[in-house]
């Protein structure tokens, strides 16, 4: 066991995934130091963060935020110095004296700082997506190329890697004797919501999650199941399987994060309360296991573990997703890119819940297919499907006012 102090970068440190991240590491002061903490536009937790972890570094997007915390940073005496602007991010990520790094921006803003991590050569939680739903094979490459190591932090690809062998990477998940992958998902707060409603449906009532505390944005993706469709395309990336290699799976209860089926027969299932700081705390001591803070799984309060098949009527946006890296190329890119316009549109109330997967569609059928060989091409493509998802929820709003 190692005695050195392991200094983290936590890119996202005021959302869910960044303040666990922070939990685990102060019960284990012996073992990790904060080196930078990055944040949108939450300053006010910013600010706590930087009283309570000191780290050498924080960073702020905005210019005019960054300079309110640096004011606040000299009057508190602290020594943190704050950084502004995109190339912070990228320089805090592949820092020399950074061991580290919880990739835990959502959205597309995480794509950069994340895959500049990965061309450092950095141990790379990673808590984004995005990363690899709209750069799969480019941000694969640079972590084979770069030697760094790739951690997931979502809680059902933690699950699957904790449920395969130690050997899968050099041989491949097909020489593994693996039979398929079972990813599972609650169902959201909907699974059982008559779908004649969902038109109806607010984005307060899509952002109350039943057993999971995430931020709104992913609160809706669970609701509509996109998020299981973008895990779906990162197991892909994360495990190289096809989508036809992965079953999706309701399982409301959230207990078991997901399963391996063997060829033997066996399935190995990896199961815990629903707490973000088991992952966490498995990837930041992998392959050692540290308290996390968590309490242990009580069987006897587990009435039952119940299981169902997803619906494209209830849940188009799972639909969507799997084909989307079937096509492969920009695809995903695309995705992705209408559904983060389609689910801000329904959060400001602008289309109604069952409006984002229309968008979604629209954009894809709209677009162009292009494969995704360099950084600049995935880049553009996201821009293109943003501009054509803006203006088709433009014009669906204008149809409805």
């Amino acid at each position: 066991m190692s005695n050195v102090i392991e200094n983290i970068c936590i890119l996202g440190a005021t959302g869910s995934i960044g303040t666990n991240t922070l939990d685990v590491i102060k019960r284990h002061p012996d073992k990790y130091q904060v080196f930078a903490l990055t944040a949108h536009r939450n300053l006010e937790q910013l600010k706590l963060q930087c009283i309570e972890f000191q780290p050498r570094y924080a960073v702020l997007p905005d210019a005019e935020l960054a300079q309110e915390l640096e004011s606040f940073i000299q009057y508190k005496g602290l020594q943190v110095e704050v950084l502004h602007g995109v190339h912070s991010l990228d320089f805090v990520a592949s820092h020399d004296e950074v061991d580290t790094v919880m990739a835990a921006i959502v959205g597309a803003a995480g794509l950069l700082p994340t895959l500049a991590a990965a061309q450092a050569g950095k141990r790379v939680l990673l808590a984004n997506k995005e990363a690899l739903v709209m750069s799969g094979a480019i941000f694969m490459d640079a972590v084979n190329k770069h030697g760094a190591t790739l951690l997931p932090i979502d809680s059902e690809h933690n699950a699957i890697f904790q449920c395969l062998p130690e050997h899968f990477v050099e041989q491949g998940i097909e020489n593994c004797g693996i039979h398929n992958i079972v990813l599972t998902g609650s169902g959201g707060p909907f699974l059982k919501k008559d779908l004649a409603d969902f038109a109806a449906i607010t984005p307060d009532e899509a952002c109350a999650h039943p057993n999971w505390d995430m931020g709104r944005k992913i609160s809706v993706d669970s609701a509509t199941m996109m998020n299981k469709g973008l895990e779906l395309i990162e197991a892909c990336w994360l495990f190289d399987v096809k989508p036809e290699q992965i079953e999706v799976v309701l399982h409301p209860q959230s207990i078991i994060h997901s399963m391996v089926r063997y060829n033997d027969g066996s399935v190995l299932a990896q199961m815990g309360n629903p707490d973000m700081r088991t992952p966490i705390a498995h990837a930041l001591a992998f392959p050692e296991r540290i308290s996390a803070g968590v309490a242990p799984l009580d069987f006897m309060e587990i009435s039952k573990l119940t299981f169902d098949r997803p619906s494209k009527e209830r849940y188009p946006c799972l639909a969507l997703a799997s084909e989307a890296m079937k096509q492969g190329g920009n695809s995903p890119a695309r995705l992705n890119a209408a559904n983060e316009v389609a689910v801000q549109s329904f959060l400001d109330e602008k289309i109604g819940f069952t409006q984002i997967a229309e968008v979604i569609q629209h954009t894809l059928t709209s677009t162009e297919y292009a494969e995704a060989l360099t950084l600049d091409s995935v880049l553009s493509a996201d821009k293109e499907a943003r501009r054509s998802a803006q203006d088709f929820v433009a014009q669906l709003t204008n149809h409805s006012s």
